[in-house]
């Protein structure tokens, strides 16, 4: 064993998932540890587990080396090949058997990760087990892998066709109007799965779509743009395509196709808050529909005000999340939530196992889309009518003086909340705009991250640039 690999394995495990440099951080020999210990932490020995991977150089080697080290501990792994993070969701409750993805999602061609699940699709963190993977990997690193009496096999299987019906069989297109889509996979996963689910080929029929593609050849060197539609220059190419097309909407998915973006005929970015909102009145209407009394929907606290309004408005409970997805997918178990939206494009389905599903997100929109004959534009602003900072990163010299700087020069006309750092609401009257801001710590970075919603534009970036002064006065 090389000396520096228990520093490399326990750099690479971060808060929600294992990423890291490949070659650096991730070799072979640690993702083969990591994968008897997997085994070993959701007790998989003598049962089934799953393994995905994205279209990165490193992640057809690194599932097989994590296949070895399961079925060295017993485990049978069901190796789906190449797939989206929501496949391995949609294996790991379909069968109900712990999953491992590799991917890095959005992270440059140099990088590469995992993402686990226990049975059911049940996400995990440093306290729900990641931690314990890692601890048992360490030691596996110090020797050898045991044995157990009975190795497991490895097969292969595909989910593509299955992972496609399933998801038409939850949103059906077919009763829409005919919609012309330019979709940007970003030359990541998407490029497999769109095909699938909103064309035929997976087998499936034909829907009133068609799909204008854009950069749908999968290569995890990412050639043409990163694989991030959170950021605004990585739209830039569908934004300018979807208008010279003509397009009714245009779609943008991360490299593991987990979060899916949105844009409008006049190429406007829909904000994610406006697309949770969209679906929330989806999912509210579709299970009351069904007899249901009483809806819960999850929202992350840093979402826009017209997501929870739009849910009360809807007559359901709207329940405010820390940020993360480990938190919304336990809360989305524990209440029962029918969908739980995030800013960062990350949507939860109580009929996908409370994962997230980019894809169904995008299907719920092209189903609303296409059951009106309002344009995507008219949608964006119904659900846009709020100003939001968008998420501000700084970096500070000292994280919890900071803090207390704008905590107390806000004290006297704002309440406090410290769900997830620190959110300060203002106090304001009935004719004057309200105002909100959160400021979120890093895990990991000494950096602090603000997100400011108002009433209108001029009130935002006042208090935006009131708070940014506090934050960055000693930096």
């Amino acid at each position: 064993m090389t000396s520096d690999l228990p520093a490399r394995l326990t750099a690479a495990v971060k808060a929600y998932d294992v990423r890291g440099v490949v070659g650096v951080d991730l070799t072979e020999e640690i993702v083969r540890a990591l994968g008897a210990a997997f085994v070993d932490e959701v007790g998989a020995t003598g049962g089934t587990c799953v393994v995905g991977h994205d279209m990165r150089e490193s992640s057809p080697g690194f599932a097989r080396a994590f296949a070895e080290g399961a079925a060295r501990r017993g485990a049978n792994v069901s190796v789906i090949g190449l797939c989206s993070t929501d496949e391995t969701y949609f294996a790991s409750g379909a069968w109900n058997a712990p999953a491992a993805m590799f991917t890095a999602s959005h992270n440059p061609a140099e990088y590469n990760g995992i993402k686990f699940s226990r049975a059911g699709a049940q996400g995990m963190s440093l306290e729900t087990g990641l931690a314990a993977i890692r601890d048992r990997a360490l030691a596996y690193l110090s020797g050898d892998i045991d044995a157990v009496g009975h190795e497991g096999e490895i097969s292969e299987r595909d989910v593509l066709h299955d992972y496609a019906a399933y998801l038409r069989a939850l949103v059906d297109l077919t009763p829409i109007r005919p919609l012309r889509i330019v979709v940007d996979a970003g030359n990541g996963m998407g490029g497999l799965t769109v095909p699938a689910v909103l064309g035929t080929a997976a087998g499936l029929a034909e829907l009133p779509i068609e799909i204008l593609p854009l950069y749908f050849e999968l290569d995890g060197t990412f050639p043409n743009h990163e694989a991030n539609p959170l950021e605004p220059a990585n739209l830039i190419d569908l934004q300018r395509e979807v208008v010279a097309q003509g397009a009714d909407v245009g779609l943008a998915f991360d490299g593991d196709a987990d979060r899916c973006f949105v844009v409008d005929e006049q190429g406007q970015a829909v904000s994610p808050s406006a697309i949770a909102a969209i679906v929330a009145l989806r999912e509210i209407a579709r299970v009351k529909a069904l007899g249901a009394a009483e809806v819960v929907v999850l929202h992350n606290l840093i979402t826009s005000n017209i997501v929870a309004e739009t849910i009360v408005s809807a007559g359901a409970t709207p329940i405010r999340t820390r940020v993360g997805h480990s938190f919304i997918k336990d809360e989305m178990a524990r209440t029962g939530a029918v969908f739980g939206g995030e800013h960062s494009a990350h949507y939860y389905f109580r009929e996908f196992w409370g994962a997230d599903n980019g894809m169904l997100a995008a299907m719920n929109v092209l189903a609303e889309l296409g059951a009106h004959p309002e344009p995507m534009s008219g949608l964006r602003e119904r659900f846009s009518p709020y100003a939001l900072s968008g998420e501000i990163n700084s970096t500070v010299a000292d994280v919890s003086t900071a803090l207390a700087r704008v905590r107390q020069a806000f004290s006297s006309r704002a309440v406090e909340d410290s769900l997830d750092g620190l959110t300060m609401i203002g106090e304001v009257a009935s004719d004057e705009p309200f105002w909100w801001f959160s400021v979120r710590p890093s895990n990991t970075e000494p950096l602090l991250r603000l997100n400011v919603e108002a009433a209108d534009n001029d009130t935002m970036s006042l208090i935006r640039d009131e708070v940014l002064t506090l934050i960055r006065k000693d930096s």
